[in-house]
């Protein structure tokens, strides 16, 4: 049985899939991000989107610019790509970002592939 953090997930893939079977590949990321977000909207899903994620250094938080691209708070990443090819760099960050944050679970979304559960990467702290 599937605990609500990966049920979370789950719904989260589903709305991907939803976008990409309605797009496809080729459009900038912050396209699909839009549509994303329409589609949790829909969902009746929490999120925020281009969340500001301080980097804490010798106890002061700074502002260094890193925004996720959507957030379920405390519960779930998502990062959004629409690129050739997921690298090891993609998934580094998207780890940063989750211990940066504390937040256990990641999504790695890359839009620009035929199907995209080829573009899917699932991440746990």
């Amino acid at each position: 049985m599937e605990d609500e953090r990966d049920a979370l997930t789950s719904e989260v893939i589903a709305a991907a899939i939803e976008v990409h079977k309605a797009l496809g590949p080729g459009l900038l990321e912050s396209a699909y991000e839009a549509c994303l977000c329409y589609e949790l909207r829909q969902r009746n899903c929490e999120f925020v989107r281009q969340w500001a994620l301080p980097v804490t250094y010798k106890g002061v938080e700074l502002d260094c610019g890193y925004r996720i691209d959507v957030m379920i708070p405390g519960k779930l990443i998502i990062e959004i790509k629409a690129v050739e090819s997921l690298t090891p760099l993609h998934a580094a960050q998207l780890l940063t970002y989750m211990n940066l944050s504390g937040i256990p679970k990641g999504l790695l979304l890359n839009f620009n592939v035929k199907l995209l559960r080829d573009g899917i990467k699932r991440m746990v702290l």
